[in-house]
């Protein structure tokens, strides 16, 4: 079963939701710049490995750039890439 885009973003957008912002998904748009507005370094990694385990896919280390992983829509449209190449 194809997992839709609408469900990786509400995956995502939770994680970083409860994990980053305490809640506050008003602070969460799909643009927003994620690495010194939601998450460090530290969250960055957190992120990798939430995503790794959620959605059973391996992000190698030259993946990890700010292009992948810069926003919201950004981390979405990699893990789709990810899934179709794996499905």
């Amino acid at each position: 079963m194809q997992i839709q885009t609408t469900e990786i973003e509400q995956e995502i957008r939770t994680f970083l939701t409860e994990k980053f912002l305490f809640g506050r998904s008003e602070m969460l748009s799909d643009d927003l710049p994620l690495l010194g507005n939601v998450i460090d370094s530290q969250g960055v990694i957190e992120l990798i490995v939430f995503v790794q385990e959620r959605f059973n896919i391996a992000v190698d280390d030259e993946e990890v750039t700010t292009d992948n992983f810069a926003s919201l829509k950004s981390t979405v449209a990699f893990i789709e890439q990810k899934l179709r190449r794996k499905g």
